[in-house]
């Protein structure tokens, strides 16, 4: 009697099981394969993260640390249960290819490390991708490079303060195409902050001050500073009525920078205009 009880319990308990085990080897709610990818065969998403914009600090050309901004992608496929494993190596060199064949370049392979990082431009983007790989799952870091939708941008008020207090005041919400002068449209909100800040003090007159980083030649970004100065001036003067004799453009390449350029970051914060009281 024990026997045919223990033998109902184990079978009562046998379809259950299976159930737990097919339901652990489903995509976590909510994931996708990135569109530039398909996923090795037999693996499954078991973790997954998409923002907006972050940063991600990848192992680039010469082993230096290259830290991109942009939309990130964090993955972890873990191979199903019972399936074969495929091998670290196979996982490394099956996405190295796929990206190669659409044009990817691998920039660092670390077979000690199991790490590969391939970049990938496609479609005016640029994609980095990091792989890391093991024997039964593989994680993929993806970050398509790009500028951040500015939702806070400094108002007339912040602008005033800093120029009583220090003289001057760096913008960062007014934006460039790498080597053009023509200000993009998103940055609509910081030039009308500028014009706020203009008419509320008729006195006010300003020097407009273009900066760069250091990558390129110094005399074309020279030329490429003053040129961005000039366009925000235009603006101001064009678009909102500002007074030309109010403000004075002016372009010092990377003569002022705020912070080292030996960082992408660091380029990203000498990259600016800045408003200097007259």
């Amino acid at each position: 009697m024990k026997n045919v009880m223990a033998m109902i319990f184990s079978l009562f308990f046998i379809p259950v099981s299976f159930g737990l085990s097919m339901a652990a080897d489903q995509d976590v709610k909510g994931s996708m394969d990135h569109p530039l990818l398909s996923r090795m065969p037999n693996f499954f998403i078991s973790d997954y993260k998409k923002s907006e914009f972050d940063s991600h600090r990848f192992i680039g050309q010469d082993k230096k640390p290259v830290s991109i901004e942009g939309r990130k992608y964090n993955f972890l496929y873990r191979l199903n249960k019972g399936a074969e494993e495929p091998g670290e190596l196979k996982i490394r060199r099956n996405i190295q290819d796929a990206l190669k064949k659409i044009g990817g370049n691998i920039v660092f392979d670390d077979n000690f490390n199991k790490l590969s990082t391939i970049v990938l431009q496609k479609d005016s983007k640029e994609t980095w991708v990091e792989v890391r790989s093991y024997n039964n799952m593989y994680k993929l870091m993806i970050v398509e490079k790009g500028i951040m939708k500015q939702d806070v941008v400094a108002n007339a008020e912040a602008m005033g303060n800093d120029i009583n207090t220090t003289g001057h005041v760096s913008i960062y919400g007014i934006y460039f195409d790498t080597g053009k002068s023509e200000i993009k449209p998103e940055s609509d909100d910081a030039i009308s902050e500028i014009a706020k800040l203009i008419k509320n003090d008729g006195a006010l007159k300003l020097y407009v001050v273009g900066h760069t980083d250091n990558v390129g030649s110094f005399d074309s970004n020279m030329k490429l500073s003053k040129d961005r100065a000039e366009a925000v001036v235009k603006a101001l003067s064009g678009k909102h009525g500002i007074e030309a004799t109010r403000l004075k453009p002016y372009g010092v390449a990377s003569l002022a920078p705020v912070t080292s350029n030996a960082t992408d970051d660091g380029k990203a914060k000498n990259r600016r205009v800045e408003l200097v009281k007259q």
